[in-house]
């Protein structure tokens, strides 16, 4: 015996087949709209695109400012002028001090700073974050610095690069240096203890990193998007 349709399934057939004709006519609606451009996947090219926005958006600043940036010589007052618009002036308002002891500073006042205040969206905010992700492999290195097992691999080169009886010089030959890492096992020793340092200096930031990664990828769909058109200055309208 043929099934027979209730009434709820032969309104959903009309309905389904009416939803399907709307969804294909929104897919065609506006043909002519350009596509986002798309980030690059590779690190080097995002890097390379975050660099070139860099430039675009302290180019800007710069000419802001009344100051045209050229391949051209400059003269001394000119380049002096350049370097404290681009780069800021009097005290540095922008400060890090890592757990290595070292202290990061910079203006917030110069075009460079405004530039990655526009990428970034909170120029201090990034300062910070980029500042300690860029020294996590340092912090990692001065943490394991006086671990046994890399004081004894140190030992065993430094006897190595200058065996006793012979004066030790002031800087090791370089290919006598680095023959003397592999052969005592300081390369191999700072590997494995990097590693394991890396993992604890990560979770020890694990704020920071969460903060670079997510203005990092803001960072990059704003630097994908086609730069706005400057409208025309009166008297150098287009013929």
């Amino acid at each position: 015996m043929p099934l027979a349709l209730t009434p709820f399934a032969r309104r959903a057939v009309p309905a389904a087949a009416a939803l399907a004709a709307v969804l294909t006519g929104c897919t065609s609606i506006r043909p002519d709209l350009p596509e986002r451009p798309a980030v690059p996947a590779a690190r080097a090219d995002q890097d390379a695109l975050l660099k070139a926005a860099e430039r675009r958006f302290a180019d800007d600043c710069l000419a802001g400012r009344g100051i045209r940036v050229t391949v051209e010589p400059r003269a001394p007052a000119e380049d002096e002028a350049l370097q404290a618009a681009l780069f800021g002036t009097g005290p540095r308002e922008l400060s890090v001090t890592l757990a290595t002891g070292a202290t990061v500073t910079a203006h917030s006042d110069g075009c460079l700073a405004v530039a990655r205040g526009r990428l970034y969206g909170d120029q201090h905010r990034w300062f910070r974050a980029q500042v300690v992700v860029d020294n996590l492999r340092a912090e990692a290195q001065a943490r394991y610095r006086d671990d046994p097992a890399h004081q004894a691999a140190l030992a065993r080169w430094t006897a190595c690069v200058a065996p006793p009886g012979r004066p030790r010089p002031d800087r090791p030959d370089p290919e006598d240096a680095a023959r003397c890492a592999r052969e005592t096992g300081l390369d191999e020793t700072r590997a494995r203890l990097e590693r394991a340092e890396l993992t604890e200096v990560r979770a020890l930031h694990r704020d920071e990193l969460t903060t670079y990664r997510q203005l990092r990828d803001r960072a990059l769909l704003r630097a994908v998007q086609p730069p706005a058109s400057t409208p025309p200055r009166k008297g150098n309208a287009p013929s």
